[in-house]
């Protein structure tokens, strides 16, 4: 099992210097990701500043050379597919191929979306999301693309670099069990990041929960599909080691690969630096 930390992109952290202190502490302690959101507006933590996430990421990278380092997650319809590749493709030059690339539909949607004249209906963003994850897995290759989808256009286009990591870096699905359609669509890309309806961000998942929706990903899976498959889930675990121990040795035994430590959502330390690089800096749960 591999252990992540996970930060906002806004308060404390919407800094690149705060983030880059994590990163390097994170990667000190032998953490093995970093995670950061992916939000423009989220009127729940409004009034405090928030920092592009792929800014952020870079300072991160520029701070490390082991760790893993992406968004969780990043709401691929609110951008242009040619913009989001070469933000991607560029980090994952400037990490030496260490990006995960984490997607959904993003949320609050009204906030995401309908704030800046777009559209929120789940439909429409769910059809933008599948087309603009398989145009990006395109551009990555490196090669010539020629798309023309109900949503995107690419006329002979070729955007290089490609992304260091081939056909792409590894690509996280995100979404809320028990609704199936995220996570078929997560069961067809590399990994399923799911929250659910009974542990929202930060809080740690029914075990029993966890096992029907990994028996749910594996009975999707398509046949021969040769790279690894990633079930990341998160919380915030407590600092005594064996009660951590308690919390996540169930949740891998279930099929979790990941463990993505989490500040609640309402707590107020969601956003600060001091706290998160206390915790940053006690290390990873020891299993």
């Amino acid at each position: 099992m591999r252990f992540s930390i996970n930060i906002p992109n806004f308060g404390d952290f919407a800094d690149p210097r705060n983030v880059a202190k994590v990163a390097a502490a994170a990667e000190q302690a032998g953490w093995d990701g970093l995670f950061v959101w992916d939000h423009v507006l989220h009127r729940h933590h409004q009034g405090r500043p928030f920092g592009d996430p792929w800014m952020l990421l870079t300072a991160a990278a520029l701070a490390t050379s082991r760790i893993r380092l992406g968004t969780l997650l990043t709401p691929v319809p609110r951008y242009r597919p040619q913009q989001l590749a070469r933000q991607v493709a560029t980090l994952d030059h400037l990490s030496g191929g260490r990006v995960t690339f984490a997607a959904g539909l993003g949320g609050p949607v009204e906030d995401e979306y309908r704030s800046f004249g777009d559209t929120a209906d789940p439909r429409l963003l769910a059809e933008r999301l599948d087309e603009g994850l398989e145009l990006l897995r395109s551009f990555w290759t490196g090669r010539p693309v020629n798309h023309h989808g109900r949503h995107y256009q690419a006329e002979n286009v070729t955007l290089l670099p490609a992304t260091v990591q081939q056909p792409g870096p590894p690509v996280w699905i995100g979404g809320f069990w028990p609704r199936r359609p995220p996570m078929r669509r997560a069961a067809r890309w590399d990994g399923a990041v799911p929250l659910f309806e009974t542990a929202r961000h930060g809080h740690v998942p029914d075990v029993a929960e966890v096992r029907e929706l990994a028996g749910y990903l594996r009975a999707h899976r398509q046949a021969g599909c040769e790279r690894p498959f990633e079930l990341v889930l998160g919380g915030a675990t407590p600092p005594d080691a064996a009660k951590a121990r308690d919390v996540i040795g169930p949740l891998r035994d279930a099929g979790a690969t990941w463990w993505d430590e989490r500040q609640i959502q309402t707590g107020p330390d969601l956003d600060r630096l001091p706290p998160v690089l206390r915790r940053t800096e006690a290390g990873p749960p020891v299993l």
